[in-house]
């Protein structure tokens, strides 16, 4: 045991409990509750990320993917979760792990989360010796509006 309590790591331990727990429940019911809809951004180059071909060329590092209208198949375990989404009106599934997860973004109630790597240098980048929050501020003019498609998150980051 450490003689510190390292309360930053906890929380984005706790945020990502949280977004699996909804993607469980979402999946549970089958389908987004009211206008909700998720836009996760996640590293494609994660080790368990098991996504196309096609999808992996089109996004060498990082993709965004929006959960919406239709998805199938959607079903979390401890440390990633599958889903099948339409790519141009062609089905395709997806592996996230969890640890994957760069963004997780709902706009229609101003929630959102960010992880960054523990091995990036962000926080010295910044000048911060403290670690950000996993909270995201979300202005209502930076969401994304019209049909679900892959989009990056440029705007939400600060």
């Amino acid at each position: 045991m450490t003689d510190t309590i390292d309360y930053p790591q906890l929380m984005h331990n706790a945020m990502r409990d949280l977004m699996a727990n909804l993607l469980r429940t979402v999946g549970a019911a089958g389908h987004m509750p009211g206008e909700h809809h998720f836009f996760i951004c996640f590293d494609t180059t994660h080790p368990g990320v098991d996504i196309a071909p096609w999808l992996r060329e089109r996004y060498p590092e990082e993709m965004t993917i929006v959960i919406q209208h239709w998805f199938d198949n959607l079903v979390v375990l401890d440390d990633r979760f599958s889903i099948t989404l339409n790519f141009n009106d062609t089905p395709e599934p997806l592996v996230i792990p969890l640890d994957a997860i760069k963004t997780f973004v709902d706009p229609t109630v101003e929630f959102g989360l960010r992880f960054d790597d523990d091995d990036n240098d962000s926080d010295n980048e910044r000048g911060d010796d403290a670690p950000e929050s996993p909270m995201m501020t979300i202005n209502e003019d930076d969401t994304p509006k019209g049909d679900a498609e892959v989009i990056s998150l440029d705007n939400f980051r600060k």
